[in-house]
């Protein structure tokens, strides 16, 4: 685990939003609502290598090997990485985004390195209304059984760690009102930037 040396995002976007939160949450419904509603919001898609689930989009992810994720590794093609529950996930250095904003759904491992190079990222930690519901959105995109419990588990070590370094923590319980809670904290953030 670790970032790349050069400071990727320096000069990029005014504004680089970090949404994290444990498996089955709905980050990446929150996420594509989100850059839909807004044209200067650009979402970074992150790699993995781990296999596509049954039903889920051919872009959700950048589905790659694990020689090609290690090879990007090697030339500092990443922003941050991580291996989470045996897959490699990172967020390559973005390209060509102009003056957008940036977003990154990502991993708890990865937002902590995004704030400890960029302090200046926001970070909105979406937590579920129960444990419960977690658990039946888990089984609802096709997880196994095993990996169901793993991100369960796993869930309950990040919860506290990305709590303590979310700028925004917010419970997705009904999506459009959480598109909404997003929305504002974006245009907040933004009017934040220009007064400094």
């Amino acid at each position: 685990m670790q970032d790349v040396e050069r400071d990727e995002l320096h000069g990029s976007p005014s504004l680089v939003v970090i949404v994290s939160g444990p498996g089955g949450v709905g980050k990446g419904t929150i996420v594509e609502a989100l850059v839909a509603r807004d044209e200067r919001l650009w979402l970074s898609r992150s790699w993995t290598t781990r296999a596509r689930r049954d039903g889920e989009r051919h872009d959700a992810y950048h589905f790659v090997s694990r020689d090609e994720f290690e090879d990007r590794i090697a030339n500092s093609g990443f922003v941050e990485w991580t291996s989470f529950l045996g897959n490699y996930y990172g967020t390559p250095v973005p390209e060509g985004i102009d003056a957008r904003d940036l977003v990154l759904e990502i991993e708890v491992d990865g937002a902590r390195q995004v704030k400890l190079r960029h302090p200046d990222a926001v970070l909105v930690f979406v937590l579920p209304p129960s444990r419960l519901e977690q658990q039946r959105r888990l089984r609802g995109r096709g997880d196994a059984e095993d990996k169901v419990e793993e991100r369960l588990r796993k869930a309950e070590e990040e919860e506290p760690v990305g709590i303590a370094m979310a700028d925004h923590v917010v419970v997705n319980d009904d999506l459009e009102l959480t598109l909404q809670e997003l929305v504002r904290i974006v245009n907040h953030e933004r009017k934040r930037r220009i007064s400094r």
